[in-house]
């Protein structure tokens, strides 16, 4: 009784969810994007619904309220429930061009990059899901090569077996790699209008330069109130945490 009762409010909430996301829909068409705002946000702090799409038209609505901190963080949010997402992805580029900082992206060189290029084709749910389709491939390979009478068929299957596992390997190696990377990759959008990142996690620290609302950051400790974080040319410092919210 009480798992139907359960099944029943989750429905329930589910279904007022999906009408309360709707509903700001509806007022991002009609223009009203404040009221959006507030339904789409209303959606999440009730935690009814987390989904590429409520984020992705957060943003939206932020964006014409030429709000570049929250546009943007919401499209990074969407972009960590799918990633790759053209439309979100293009829509991001244009929430960037608000922003003051002209922050350089100094890309990994040599076989690192070779590395990143690969596994980063896909996220590393993507490579499970392949890893499992290689893998029930390769147990029909198998079944075929076991009940094969033919010498030329035993020959091709165990071709495909081996080819096959190699595959198998690096899909598997490459998810591995993408779930290591998105566990340890704390991206952070700077809130505040104007913030100094320090040389130490204290306000008596040499202010080393200047973030402007809606600059990314990349968060890689955390002491106190003060987070260390790293740009994507890889300049460092402490910056107070208050000014920055982190996508994840």
């Amino acid at each position: 009784m009480k798992n139907i009762v359960y099944l029943f409010l989750l429905i329930t909430q589910v279904f007022f969810a999906q009408s309360s996301f709707e509903k700001g829909n509806a007022l991002y068409q009609k223009g009203q994007y404040q009221q959006a705002v507030d339904v789409y946000e209303s959606i999440i702090k009730e935690d009814k619904q987390q989904s590429a799409e409520l984020y992705f038209n957060l943003g939206n609505s932020y964006y014409k309220l030429n709000k570049v901190a929250p546009s943007i963080y919401n499209y990074e949010k969407a972009l960590v429930l799918k990633p790759h997402d053209p439309e979100t992805l293009n829509n991001l580029k244009f929430a960037k061009k608000l922003t003051i900082d002209e922050i350089k992206e100094i890309p990994k060189v040599g076989f690192a990059k070779l590395i990143q290029s690969f596994t980063g084709i896909f996220d590393y749910n993507t490579w499970a899901k392949i890893s499992i389709a290689i893998a029930f491939v390769f147990l029909l390979s198998f079944i075929g090569y076991y009940f094969s009478q033919l010498t030329l068929s035993k020959r091709l299957y165990f071709i495909g077996m081996f080819v096959l596992l190699v595959a198998l390997l690096l899909s598997v190696s490459a998810g591995i790699a993408e779930k290591n990377h998105f566990d340890n990759d704390r991206p952070a959008i700077v809130f505040a209008e104007l913030s100094e990142v320090r040389s130490e996690p204290q306000k008596a620290g040499t202010a080393i330069f200047l973030l402007h609302e809606g600059a990314k950051v990349y968060v890689t400790e955390t002491i106190g109130q003060w987070k260390k974080v790293e740009l994507t040319d890889g300049t460092e410092g402490w910056i107070d945490a208050s000014t920055i919210k982190e996508v994840k």
